[in-house]
């Protein structure tokens, strides 16, 4: 492991020289009008998981949906000490004195903002869970301990770790020829400091427990809805499976383990790259931890002992009051599945009413353009144009982009189902998709063994775009028909996440998606485009000079207007141009869902900058981008947020709305998320979030777009 890391760190140095968020600290001024409008990025993260816990705080959203929202901050947290976390603490070792490039903190003193503010975060999460936790009792679901069981159940429970449980647990005691064991990341342990009966001194003991192979969730009355965990009941006889021994003190760890590895720094190109990710992703299972949580009270010793052993700082701990994986509240709501009032009103994606059923998809699409709006309206469409591609005489061949796909892909099914019909499949299938390379892996394989032609990547870019293209012949002529979209080719996703794609027959979009395939199979990139955006060469140019239009026309008095809507905004380069064009009397409204760098409203700098974040029911990932006042918009939906590693180190494609009808409903579909009053928050000049208080008449964009699919598809049957 210590070669593994030394490999890395002079191929990683220089490209964290190269990172969004580093400046050297040196040859660099820090510029006076920057300090008022900044906020750190890492901190911006955290105010965007506090808008999560929020959810699960409010007493109007359903409380087992409350359970969601609770249980999804706290798996972002653990990905955000995996990623960013880990990635502060490489460059914290590696190049301390590089400073981030807009608020000017040093990799320490971010360490030391991040915990300080996730500890605090931490105690709110605690009331509030423990506040959910009284209101499942109203429900007659009760999560227990052995304090609050009867002595039958606890005989009961005893058997049955007797029976069931001690046979599957493996104890370890750490001495000298018993090393510290490695402990997965995110798993549960019990810690536990023995004392040898008989004898003296004390020794150090770790018990797996084992989540899954036993049951998380264990229960203990037949006549009640009530269960206990099992590490806690692993825990309360543990005593037992130390039999020559004391229980002088016990706990529960888990440990977070650093994700951050370059794999276009360590990738020889004498290796098989497929394998070469496979891997690596082993490797990454085995990187140091990044914080330890603990619960129960461990004294000052055994603690030291543990960090010790882990090699972690003291400041990486954490004691919490809640259990250590919540992910055990998607089952508790499975229990009450029944009582549909502690849950949102069911909602299923409804037909776009722009598909007449029926008639082929492709020769629909030739009629005219087509926008498809997830989770509001089905991903069925798309889904049928692909398959009735895969069997079409006249389809050529299908190319396309795939970041993150279903488990369970109907899109790959297709593609593979084309393969074998004989058509040209060629596949980008992106490995290094954080967290989804394995199933990645996976998948390429069997297009692979189909017959596709299967490519991975670029050196050093990501790809990211959502891009199909598919050819075929009509009358001896090539005609394409492409699909751009702004959210991943996953049919589980397509009904939570908000995403926008079109479906063009406009050949010149076609003509440059060709293109864009093409550089990809070369190993290249595209240099020029016209119509389409695409990273990294032809997009944060060309949103610059959009941006630089609307304030030439703002400095010769005319209306000018900018619109985005973005997962995050971190892009110093378009956050320097957005405050010149605030400056300068263009109105600029942004809503970013997640990390947003910029304060809004900042006198003499932004005051002409409105930014909102909407969280709640369904993630938002559209990106939509809109220069020019309404009569004259340019607008685009793309796969690009304004962060670095999107605009200058990803592929990534944004497309025009071209047809008028489309464009006015894009347009519509913003206009009405700037006014939601329900999900929506502001951010304030000062780098907080004010939550609106709903008008007379309250309007959630979210409910309002599901209750116009609905009404949409009712009228078109």
């Amino acid at each position: 492991m210590e070669e593994f890391v030394k490999k890395s760190k002079d191929k990683k140095k220089n490209k964290k020289q190269q990172a969004e968020d580093l400046t050297p600290k040196k040859g660099r001024k820090k510029k006076q009008e920057e300090a008022p409008v900044y906020i750190n990025r890492e901190l911006s993260w955290l105010k965007f998981n506090e808008r999560v816990l929020e959810e699960a705080e409010d007493p109007r959203v359903p409380l087992c949906e409350r359970l969601s929202f609770v249980s999804i901050y706290q798996s972002n947290l653990d990905e955000f000490f995996m990623v960013r976390v880990g990635s502060l603490v490489d460059q914290d070792r590696i190049s301390p004195k590089m400073l981030e490039n807009k608020t000017y903190m040093s990799p320490k003193q971010e360490i030391e903002a991040v915990l300080r503010r996730v500890h605090e975060l931490g105690r709110r999460k605690d009331v509030c869970y423990l506040r959910l936790m009284e209101e499942l009792e109203g429900q007659g679901v009760r999560i227990v301990d052995f304090r609050r069981i009867g002595r039958q159940e606890s005989e009961r429970l005893e058997r049955y770790f007797d029976s069931q449980i001690a046979p599957l647990i493996t104890p370890i005691i750490v001495e000298r020829r018993q090393p510290f064991p490695f402990l997965t990341g995110k798993e549960i342990y019990a810690a536990v400091v023995l004392e040898k009966k008989g004898g003296k001194g004390r020794r150090l003991g770790i018990v797996p427990c084992a989540a899954g192979v036993i049951p998380r969730l264990i229960e203990v009355s037949s006549q009640e809805k009530k269960y206990m965990l099992c590490e806690d009941l692993i825990l309360h006889f543990i005593y037992k499976v130390f039999p020559g021994y004391y229980v002088k003190s016990k706990s529960l760890i888990r440990v977070t383990r650093n994700a951050d590895i370059d794999a276009d720094a360590l990738y020889d190109d004498d290796e098989d790259y497929r394998e070469f990710m496979a891997g690596l992703i082993k490797r990454r299972k085995r990187l140091h931890p990044v914080r330890m949580e603990y619960s129960h009270e461990m004294d000052e010793k055994t603690l030291q002992m543990l960090c010790d052993h882990m090699h972690v700082k003291k400041r990486f701990v954490t004691h919490t009051r809640t259990p250590l994986d919540l992910s055990f509240l998607f089952q508790i709501q499975d229990v009450l599945r029944q009582k549909t009032e502690l849950f949102y009103e069911r909602r299923v994606p409804q037909r776009s009413p722009l598909f007449e059923a029926g008639r082929p998809v492709l020769d629909q699409v030739a009629e005219g353009d087509k926008l498809l709006s997830y989770p509001y309206e089905s991903m069925k469409p798309f889904l049928d144009m692909l398959q009735e591609a895969a069997a079409d005489p006249r389809v050529a061949s299908i190319k396309m982009t795939l970041y993150r796909v279903a488990r369970q892909s109907k899109v790959v099914e297709a593609l593979i189902e084309a393969a074998e019909s004989g058509k040209e499949v060629l596949v980008l299938v992106e490995l290094k998709a954080r967290f989804d390379e394995e199933n990645n892996i996976e998948w390429s394989r069997r297009l692979e063994e189909a017959g596709c032609r299967v490519i991975y990547g670029l050196d050093g870019y990501k790809v990211h775009s959502k891009l199909c293209l598919i050819t075929r012949l009509e009358d001896g002529v090539t005609r394409y028909y492409t699909q751009i979209g702004t959210g991943n080719y996953n049919e589980k996703t397509a009904r939570q996440y908000t995403d926008l794609c079109v479906i063009t027959a406009n050949q010149g979009i076609g003509e440059e998606a060709a293109q864009v395939f093409q550089a990809l199979a070369m190993g290249e990139t595209v240099e020029e485009s016209r119509e389409l955006l695409v990273a990294p060469h032809c997009l944060q140019n060309r949103v610059l000079e959009m941006m630089d239009e609307e304030i030439r026309r703002a400095l010769l008095g005319e209306d000018a207007y900018i619109g985005v809507k973005i997962n995050s905004l971190t892009d110093k380069a378009i956050i320097e141009k957005m405050i010149e064009a605030s400056r300068a009397g263009v109105r600029v409204d942004l809503i970013v869902r997640g990390i947003c760098c910029l304060k809004p409203g900042v006198e003499g700098y932004t005051d002409n900058i409105r930014i909102i974040s909407i969280v709640g029911r369904f993630l938002e990932h559209s990106r939509i981008y809109i220069f020019g006042t309404r009569e004259r918009a340019k607008v685009y939906i793309a796969s690009a947020d304004y962060m670095t590693r999107n605009t200058l180190r990803r592929v990534e494609v944004a497309a025009p709305i071209l047809d008028p009808a489309l464009r006015g409903r894009v347009l519509d579909m913003f206009d009405l998320m700037l006014r939601d009053d329900t999900q929506a928050r502001d951010l304030l000049p000062d780098g907080s979030y004010k939550r609106r208080r709903p008008g007379e008449t309250p309007l959630s964009s979210q409910e309002y777009f599901y209750r116009e699919a609905y009404a949409a598809a009712q009228q078109s049957t």
